[in-house]
């Protein structure tokens, strides 16, 4: 074996990230040496690292310390294994992080968090389980479908329509017959969510009257809110929200850069409270993590017939090369994904 093969090449967390937006300097690359498995072990590569916005939380707040490779969730394929019931070849959905190798099984921390879940490539393709078919459906759904429930006629609001987890959201509230208007950026990303996605409408953040055009879409005001984003978009629906409205709190990927330390969850709860008592509002905040047990199992049937029966579209947006995940992360956060953002690390 050359000296190559041996190595693992990552990406480290370099210090605790100041305010703001992620710079370069937040993150080490670095090779290692690649670590053999031990009893109940499993060594697997990395083919598909996911992007996505929770992770920047992680590193600002300090669950993610220097000298730490950078969670991620990953599609990988097994290696060597020393855990029965995984063998060599098998593609799994697990968390190998930011780099090319990693260890799964006793004793290792992103065991502790999700088993991994054998994936077969005959049923779709295996990067749909850091997307579609993964944490990021799951969420959509639970959010969506679970928590507020659209019903026939009721109007829908979708934030970051075009990302990963609202274009499945908007879709999974078009099955149960709701009427769904997006909010995304670009024209070409709103055009993709009507055309592609089949949303009824779809209005861009950068008008510069969003209110005036989001009202327009929305003429019978909005029964159900998905809230990735916050700030303007927020300000655009909050006088829109009807009796008894539905919303579900996934994110506020537009304050993500912000650099005056305070909470943006409970800014966004002042700012709503009295729309909300007024209106008697529902509102829920989306911890994936806590509908994985009980429901993750009915999500992918659920979900993997919607694909097959063509009822689900989705969009990947895909980077190439371990060496680019930060610049895939950064982009991601600032809007500059069309999709869910996935980097490529190895070949299939």
């Amino acid at each position: 074996m050359s000296r190559n093969e041996q190595l693992n090449c990552q990406w480290q967390l370099a210090r605790v990230p100041p305010a703001g937006w992620p710079q370069n300097d937040d993150f080490s690359w670095l090779s290692t040496e690649k670590v053999e498995p031990e009893k109940d072990q499993l060594l697997s590569r990395t083919l598909y690292l996911s992007m996505d916005p929770y992770q920047w939380g992680r590193r600002r707040s300090g669950v993610e310390v220097p000298g730490e490779v950078c969670h991620g969730r990953t599609v990988s394929q097994v290696i060597r294994s020393r855990v029965s019931g995984y063998e060599e070849g098998d593609y799994l959905f697990n968390t190998n992080g930011w780099q090319q190798f990693g260890l799964t099984g006793a004793g290792i921390s992103n065991f502790s968090y999700m088993h991994p879940r054998k994936l077969d490539p005959a049923l779709a393709p295996i990067s749909t389980a850091i997307g579609v078919l993964g944490m990021l459906g799951l969420t959509a759904y639970a959010g969506m479908i679970l928590q507020c429930e659209p019903q026939p006629g009721e109007t829908v609001v979708v934030s970051a329509a075009s990302g990963g987890v609202g274009q499945v959201a908007g879709q999974l509230a078009k099955i149960r017959g709701a009427r769904v208007v997006g909010i995304a950026g670009v024209q070409k990303k709103c055009e993709f969510v009507t055309q592609e996605l089949g949303f009824d409408a779809c209005v861009s953040h950068l008008s510069d009257d969003l209110p005036s055009d989001l009202a327009k879409a929305c003429p019978d005001g909005c029964d159900v809110y998905f809230e990735s984003v916050g700030g303007c978009v927020f300000d655009a629906v909050l006088p829109l929200l009807n009796h008894a409205s539905r919303i579900t709190v996934c994110g506020f990927i537009s304050q993500y850069g912000n650099t005056d330390g305070l909470n943006p969850r409970k800014l966004w709860q002042q700012k709503g409270q009295s729309r909300f008592d007024k209106q008697a509002v529902a509102v829920h905040d989306l911890f994936v993590g806590n509908f994985v047990e009980e429901y993750q199992s009915a999500f992918l049937t659920e979900m993997g017939d919607y694909i097959k029966d063509h009822l689900v579209q989705y969009r990947e947006d895909q980077w190439s090369g371990l060496e680019n995940a930060p610049a895939a992360f950064m982009a991601m956060l600032k809007g500059g994904n069309f999709g869910k953002t996935i980097v490529k690390v190895g070949a299939e």
